[in-house]
């Protein structure tokens, strides 16, 4: 693999930490800015609604750039904005960077993963995508937690100050690291107009990975969001416990990122027969074991390595159904990740008040990977592409 995308990965993670750090810092910020926590919580969501929103718009407004300079454009804006979030007084404001902040990560994103396809051969986009999540990953492993350890010794804005500085050594990287051009300048300038490239959309298999990655991160996300309650109130844990099952959490998010990357370009069919049902019975176990802190220290990780194994093979699999989309398919792919991210947490919410009580978001992991499966396994010499089962046929 390419130095280049290791590079981008590093950006990858300074972005992932921002954002997923808010979970452990909006009482402080409520009470700084004044306002309620449930306020405070719409700096989550304007986050989230910016991410999917801003990877096909920022991509389109970039796709005539030269790969580099959007690339540095977006960590720039990215750390500019953290900036001004860690020095604002302002809900209003900090709300704004939250907004800007998310549109720079999508349009970020959206770049990378089609410059990871660029710089790789054709049959290498699962492995370039495994070394890019591995970023989000390392975030939850270390971000999420170092942030909230910041939060608590000095206050919320020293993390956005400490992601602001992430971002120099992650533009210090594309500059150096990435070529104006991926592969050669020719190919840049013979892309598919914008029309041409949105019209992938309408492919039918391109759509099915799309839903089917969606519903895999939804699951994966929402009972991710609220593991803490699960760890303290259903397990008896002391507090000290959450940030350890975080950091397992993404140890096997990590673990299960790097080994599919190696798996999914060849194997994919394979590989979605076998992980989804295992995590489908991994979220049943959870929430039927979750009460028993040995179970649950050991299924976290399995579950982590498990659900993003399966979830990042599906993100690939819409680089490769998008090929048509040489600028645009990057978009495709964060925009699929993004609504399982986004939603994935209000489906588990919404349980939260039923009588599941913290537990709800694990049932409703459970039944989003069951309808994807349902859906996935019927056809799954559709999602596999026919050169990869040529190639697991020999």
């Amino acid at each position: 693999m390419p130095l280049a995308l290791s590079l981008l990965a590093v950006a990858v993670f300074a972005m992932g930490t921002s954002e997923f750090m808010l979970a452990g810092l909006l009482p402080d910020i409520a009470s700084s800015l004044e306002v309620t926590v449930g306020t405070a919580g719409l700096l989550t969501s304007a986050f989230a609604g910016g991410m999917i929103a801003g990877a096909p718009l920022m991509a389109g407004l970039a796709r005539r750039w030269p790969a580099r300079k959007s690339l540095l454009g977006f960590v720039l804006v990215f750390a500019a904005v953290h900036v001004v979030g860690a020095l604002t007084s302002s809900f209003p404001v900090l709300l704004g960077t939250r907004v800007i902040a998310a549109l720079a990560n999508a349009g970020f994103l959206a770049v990378a993963l089609a410059t990871a396809s660029a710089l790789v051969a054709p049959g290498q986009k699962g492995r370039a995508l495994a070394v890019l999540l591995s970023g989000t990953t390392v975030a939850i492993i270390a971000g999420v937690p170092g942030g909230a350890v910041l939060g608590t010794v000095l206050d919320w804005r020293a993390t956005f100050w400490a992601i602001a500085l992430l971002c120099l050594p992650a533009a210090l990287g594309v500059v150096q690291g990435i070529p104006t051009c991926p592969n050669t300048c020719e190919q840049d300038t013979t892309n598919p107009a914008l029309g041409t490239e949105l019209a992938q959309l309408a492919q039918p298999r391109l759509i099915l990975v799309m839903v089917l990655a969606a519903l895999v991160n939804a699951a994966t996300f929402g009972t991710f969001t609220f593991l803490a309650p699960i760890v303290t109130d259903t397990a008896g844990l002391a507090e000290l416990w959450v940030s350890v099952v975080l950091v397992l959490f993404g140890i096997g998010s990590f673990l299960g990122v790097r080994i599919a990357g190696r798996l999914s370009d060849q194997r994919p069919g394979q590989l979605i027969a076998a992980c989804g049902p295992l995590v489908l019975l991994g979220w049943i176990s959870l929430a039927a074991l979750a009460a028993h802190p040995v179970a649950l220290l050991v299924l976290v990780p399995v579950q982590g390595a498990f659900s993003f194994a399966l979830g990042s093979t599906l993100i690939a699999r819409v680089i490769y159904e998008a090929s048509g989309a040489p600028t645009m398919g990057g978009s495709y792919a964060t925009a699929a990740l993004n609504l399982g991210a986004a939603g994935g947490p209000v489906v588990a919410a919404a349980t939260l008040e039923t009588g599941l009580g913290e537990l709800g978001p694990v049932w409703a992991s459970s039944i989003l990977v069951a309808i994807a499966l349902s859906i996935a396994l019927p056809l799954l010499r559709v999602i596999t592409p026919r050169v990869a089962r040529q190639q697991a046929t020999r």
